[in-house]
Parts: structure tokens; sequence; C-alpha cells
């Protein structure tokens, strides 16, 4: 078991969009694509205090989340939605990942 964390920084003005964007599509897509939510919050303290999406997914393997995000990125439904939020200018400004695995001390 792998999680993996992604923290979204808006363009500035765009978070309301953003946060949309994950309520409407890509929460379930996610789903549809074998990767649990296993958290989503919004930064209250810190340096992107204002603007930023945070969410940690749960995959099977490194293997799965390639073949999970592969399908994903190529379904319809997340292109149409994500060029239909784009409209106006991008959403995100910067995107950044980790890939976590449990520590052998973790209870």
């Amino acid at each position: 078991m792998i999680y993996e964390l992604r923290e979204y920084t808006a363009v500035p003005g765009r978070l309301p969009d953003l946060i949309r964007r994950f309520n409407e599509h890509a929460v379930e897509l996610l789903g549809k694509h074998g990767m649990e939510v296993v958290f989503i919050s919004l930064t209250e303290f810190g340096p992107q205090t204002m603007g930023q999406v945070v969410y940690v997914l749960r995959h099977d393997s490194y293997d799965a989340l390639e073949r999970n995000w592969t399908s994903f990125f190529g379904d319809p439904r997340w292109i149409e939605a994500k060029r239909l939020s784009e409209l106006d200018g991008p959403l995100v400004a910067r995107l950044d990942r980790r890939i976590l695995t449990p520590a052998p001390f973790a209870p």
C-alpha cells in the first residue's frame, strides 16, 4: 500500500473554481479510476493558506498508481471537465506531489 500526497496551489482568484471542479468532477472520477481519497482539505495555516487544496490518495502499488492516473487522464469526462473549467485560464499555478509509504515504526 502506498499513499500519494498532492498539493494544488490555485492561480490567485481561482480557488473557488478549483474547489468546484473537485466537487463536481474530480473526486468521483478519482474513485472511478481506482484511487481512494483518504483525506482532502484546504490549507488553514501556513504559506498557502488562501489558495491550496491538499489531498491524499491510497494506491495498492506503484504499478496501480501509474495505471490509475493513465486511466484518469484519458477519461473523456475528465478531459471535458478540465477543458470547460479552464476556459478563463488555468486553475492550478503549482502542483506538488509526494509518494509516501508507511514507516516501519508506524502504529
